[in-house]
C-alpha cells in the first residue's frame, strides 16, 4: 500500500471509519491498537494515525509507540488476517506513525479480541449480529448459513462444541466464553439462532445420525495407498459426524504414522525434515471443509501416498478465485464456517489458508502446492513432501526468526523460484527490494547474490576474476554452487590454467573421486570445460 498524503491532508482528514487519530505519545499498546485496526478494516479499511491529537484543528503532539512497526504489523496481520502496512512521518515536533489497514475479505468480518469490532460514528464496539448476518450473504448464497429444519441442539455433540469452545477461549484470551451455557456459546459464534440450527452447525458438531439423514455428502474419507496402482486402498477410514468430534485430530494421526523423515547436513548436524508438515496438513484439510460445495454429492478425499497428499473436494474454486490470484483474494464458499474457524485460532493468515500452505512449503524447500486436475466441479490440491533442495534448506534454517515473520509470501515464491532455477527470466530485479531490504539477498555487480555468499543469480553474462571466487560464469538466470572447494578448484585452475583431477586431488587433500564428482557439477554449470579423455583429461576456466 502506498501512502499519498501529506502530513496536512492527514491533519485535515475527517475522522470516522476510514481515519482515526490517537496522542499515544508516550503509550503503546497493542492489543487497543489491534482492535482499532479490526474495526478500520471491518468498516472498508482506514488508518490509524499515532502522534496527532483528535480533536480539531489537530496538531502533532509525536509518538514513541511501537518503536519496531515492522514486527507490530506482523503481529496485527497475524491475529486479524488483513493486510497492515505503516508509514513514518518526520514532524518538527516529534514522530507520526500511521498503520494502513486493508478492507475486509468480501463476506467475512474480521475478527478480534473474541469479536468483529467496528465504528458506528466514532464509537468503538463490537458488531451487532444483523450487520455480520449481512456481511455473510455478500458474496453469494451461503449455505453452511442456512437453517437446518429437521435438526435440533440435541442433536449436537457436547464434546465437540466443548472443544470448540476450549480452542476459542485460548485463541481469544476471553475467560467470559468459558462461563457461557451451550445455547449462548453457539449463538455467538452463530452456529444456531432464534430459527434453528445451521448446517454449519451440523458439519462441525452433528452426531453421526443427524449427518446421515440431512448431509450423508459431507463426510471426510482418508485413504493411504502404497502405489499408484488401481484398487483398494491400503487403509481406509470414513468419518461421517461433525469435524470437531474426531476427523480434526484423527485425520493428522494417521497421516502422521507414515510420515518418514528425511536429513539434511547443517555443519557438523545432520537434522531431520519431517516428509508432511502437520500445520500444513491441517490447513489443507480445514481449506477442503470450509471451501466444498455442501450443495453437491461426493465426499472429501485425503489421500496419502509415500511421498505427496492430495486433497479433493466437491465443487471448483470460489467465484472470483483462481490458482494466479489465490493468494491474495478471499471469498469463501461457507463463510459462516470460515468464520467459526476463525473464531477458534484454526485458520491462519488468510480465509483459506492457502498462504500458511505456501510459504511453510519454501520454508522446508519442498515443491509449491498443485492445483493440476482441479476444474469447475472439483478442486485438487496436491503437496509433495520430498525436500528439493538441501541447501536451499539449509539457507533458510540460517535466517533469524524477524527475517522469517518479515517476509510476504511472495517473498518466499521468489526465493523458492530463484532456488529451483525455474523462471528466471521472468523475475525483474526490483521484486528483490524487500528481501534486499530484510538483509536476505544482496544486489552487486554481478546480480542478486545471498546475503551470505552462497549463491549467486546473475542477470547477465559475466567474467569474474578467479581471486573473488566467484563460479558466476553464466548466462540467463541461473544459480551456482560457490563452496570452499569450488572456490579451491576454481582458484587452482585459474592460476595454472589447466588441471587434472590428481593435481587436484594433492591441492585440496580430496579424494580424485570426490574431485572428479565436483568437476562434473562444475561442467554442468558451465564453469569449467573438460579436455581429453581417461588419463590425459584437464580441465580448464570457460572463457
Amino acid at each position: 500500500m502506498k501512502f499519498r498524503e501529506t502530513i496536512d491532508e492527514l491533519l485535515n482528514a475527517k475522522e470516522g471509519g476510514a481515519y482515526q487519530f490517537k496522542e499515544w505519545k508516550n503509550k503503546d499498546d497493542l492489543k487497543e491498537a489491534t482492535n482499532i485496526c479490526c474495526a478500520l478494516a471491518n468498516c472498508g479499511g482506514g488508518k490509524l494515525v499515532l502522534g496527532v491529537t483528535d480533536k480539531r484543528p489537530r496538531k502533532v503532539v509525536g509518538s514513541t509507540a511501537f518503536p519496531q512497526p515492522a514486527r507490530t504489523i506482523v503481529d496485527i496481520m497475524n491475529k486479524l488476517h488483513v493486510r497492515v502496512d505503516f508509514e513514518i512521518y518526520k514532524h518538527e515536533n516529534g514522530r507520526v506513525l500511521v498503520f494502513d489497514v486493508a478492507s475486509r475479505p468480501i463476506g467475512l468480518p474480521v475478527q478480534s479480541d473474541g469479536g468483529a469490532w467496528w465504528y458506528k460514528g466514532d464509537s468503538l464496539g463490537l458488531m451487532p449480529e444483523d450487520v455480520r448476518r449481512t456481511i455473510y450473504t455478500e458474496s453469494s448464497h451461503d449455505f453452511s448459513g442456512d437453517i437446518c429444519l429437521d435438526a435440533t441442539v440435541d442433536d449436537l455433540d457436547n464434546g465437540a462444541i466443548e472443544t470448540f469452545r476450549n480452542l476459542w477461549v485460548e485463541n481469544s484470551g476471553n475467560k467470559r466464553i468459558a462461563s457461557l451455557t451451550t445455547e449462548q456459546l453457539l449463538k455467538d459464534c452463530g452456529a444456531i439462532t432464534d430459527d434453528g440450527v445451521t448446517y454449519a452447525a451440523i458439519i462441525l458438531f452433528g452426531k453421526h445420525k443427524i449427518l446421515r439423514k440431512c448431509l450423508p455428502q459431507s463426510e471426510v474419507i482418508f485413504e493411504y495407498r502404497s502405489s499408484e496402482a488401481a484398487g483398494p486402498a491400503a487403509q481406509r477410514e470414513e468419518f461421517c459426524e461433525g469435524f470437531f468430534i474426531n476427523s480434526h485430530t484423527r485425520i493428522w494421526e494417521l497421516v502422521n504414522l507414515r510420515n518418514d523423515k528425511q536429513f539434511y547436513q547443517n555443519k557438523l548436524a545432520v537434522l531431520p525434515v519431517p516428509t508432511f508438515n502437520e500445520r500444513v496438513v491441517r490447513e489443507a484439510l480445514l481449506n477442503a471443509v470450509s471451501h466444498r460445495d455442501y450443495q453437491l454429492g461426493g465426499s472429501v478425499f485425503v489421500r496419502q501416498y509415500q511421498n505427496r497428499i492430495v486433497f479433493e473436494n466437491p465443487g471448483g474454486l470460489p467465484n472470483g478465485i483462481t490458482v494466479e490470484n489465490i493468494l491474495h483474494r478471499q471469498s469463501p464458499r461457507n463463510n459462516l464456517i470460515a468464520a467459526m474457524f476463525q473464531l477458534c485460532g484454526l485458520v491462519e493468515r488468510s480465509g483459506q489458508g492457502m498462504n500458511l500452505i505456501y510459504e511453510q512449503s519454501v520454508k522446508e524447500s519442498k515443491p509449491l502446492p498443485s492445483f493440476d486436475g482441479s476444474d469447475a466441479y472439483f478442486t485438487k490440491l496436491t503437496l509433495t513432501g520430498k525436500v528439493v533442495s538441501t541447501q536451499m534448506l539449509a539457507f533458510i534454517k540460517k535466517m533469524n526468526e524477524d527475517q522469517l515473520n518479515a517476509m510476504t509470501t511472495d517473498d518466499y515464491i521468489l526465493l523458492s523460484t530463484l532456488f529451483s532455477k525455474k523462471g528466471f527470466s521472468d523475475i525483474h530485479p526490483s521484486k528483490f527490494e524487500h528481501l534486499i531490504e530484510l538483509g536476505i539477498v544482496k544486489q552487486t555487480e554481478h546480480g542478486i547474490e545471498l546475503a551470505n555468499g552462497d549463491l549467486v543469480f546473475a542477470i547477465d553474462s559475466i567474467v569474474v576474476s578467479p581471486s573473488e571466487f566467484q563460479s558466476t560464469v553464466a548466462s540467463g538466470w541461473q544459480a551456482l554452487e560457490t563452496s570452499d572447494r569450488k572456490k579451491q578448484i576454481i582458484t587452482f585452475i585459474a592460476d595454472n590454467e589447466s588441471a587434472t583431477s590428481l593435481q587436484l586431488a594433492q591441492f585440496t587433500g580430496l579424494s580424485q573421486g570426490r574431485v572428479r564428482a565436483v568437476l562434473k557439477e562444475l561442467v554442468i554449470d558451465g564453469v569449467i570445460e573438460k579436455f581429453g579423455d581417461n588419463r590425459y583429461t584437464s580441465y580448464k576456466l570457460k572463457k
